[in-house]
């Protein structure tokens, strides 16, 4: 059996649409929102299965992987977050690199050749990685609308993986991917898809609404935002931290997003100018974790707050530049 795990978000759907494309395989899909990281514990493998895991952090899976392995699995493993130490097997093969201009798409795309690479830029431009983006399109040669409709693309896809639950979302990872997965060139799904136009229209509502607040608290090194506890805040708040993150690219950005329980969900933007200490931020609180550029708590108590606003500004204390 072929199981495929992958986050919901652009890069982990661009990635898995790659490999797919180059090497079809009849396969058990195991994804979700965004946030939700641990899914190769829900990976049930026996001998001779081949896992396929794609742009989730090995860190968090390491017990899962452990156990998937000693099951006699076969695992292909791209990531492009801090992996923690990562196991010598010979049924292991990963492909992992943290560097902050680097998403898994591209790793996969390094690993097929460039075979369909379109996807590969689509998820950069997801991940907010513009420059990478444009620089792994050259040989494309697009012309500028072309790039901008892939940008928007990639923007959009990623902003259907934020939620608390998939009630959350327009569209389940799962149903999108199969959506995406018929079409080898992203500007085909652009052109046909009525699932473009809806993602669009959704993003622009929920973007309005976020843009309507003013911040929490706004110092020389960062900017803390409070979304309240919604489905258009839980859907946007990827998506309206980028956009702050390119509006303000020597500051620093967190958005805490209100649990209907309590407590709260955050998102923390680097400098876009040096894409270095959002994770170093959040891996100070339990459920904290990501990259350099773009990290998050997946539950933040009401009472650790003033905690972290105090961990933010001490970590971002003026503008980058």
């Amino acid at each position: 059996m072929h199981f495929d795990v992958f986050n919901g978000d652009a890069d982990g759907l661009c990635a898995l649409n790659q490999l797919r494309l180059a090497q079809p395989a009849a396969s058990r899909l195991v994804t979700g929102v965004k946030r939700d990281i641990t899914l190769l514990e829900r990976v049930r493998a026996e001998a001779g299965d081949e896992v396929l895991v794609l742009d989730i952090a090995l860190k968090q899976n390491r017990k899962a992987l452990d156990a998937v392995l000693q099951a006699g699995a076969r695992v292909r493993y791209f990531d492009h977050h801090v992996p923690g130490d990562i196991p010598d097997h010979p049924h292991l093969e990963a492909h992992i690199d943290i560097r902050p201009d680097v998403c898994t798409s591209l790793l996969v795309n390094a690993s097929l050749g460039g075979r369909y690479l379109a996807w590969a830029v689509v998820a950069a431009f997801g991940d907010n990685l513009r420059e990478a983006a444009l620089q792994a399109a050259q040989p494309l040669h697009l012309p500028s609308d072309a790039l901008a409709k892939l940008e928007r693309l990639g923007e959009y896809i990623n902003y259907n993986a934020y939620g608390e639950s998939v009630e959350d979302l327009l569209y389940p990872p799962e149903a999108l991917y199969r959506l995406i997965n018929r079409y080898p060139d992203p500007l085909e799904f652009v052109a046909s898809e009525t699932a473009f136009v809806r993602l669009a229209q959704g993003m622009a509502g929920d973007l309005a609404a976020a843009r309507a607040l003013p911040p929490e608290e706004a110092r020389e090194g960062g900017a803390v935002y409070v979304l309240p506890n919604a489905d258009w805040s839980r859907r946007v708040v990827g998506t309206f931290a980028n956009e702050l993150a390119r509006a303000a690219p020597y500051r620093a950005h967190a958005i805490l997003t209100r649990h209907a329980a309590g407590g709260f969900v955050v998102s923390v933007r680097a400098p876009w100018a040096t894409k270095l200490g959002a994770e170093e931020v959040c891996r100070q609180f339990a459920g904290g974790g990501g990259r350099a550029a773009a990290a998050g708590i997946n539950d933040l108590p009401e009472a650790e707050v003033a905690r972290f606003m105090a961990a933010f500004h001490q970590r971002f204390p003026r503008a980058a530049g």
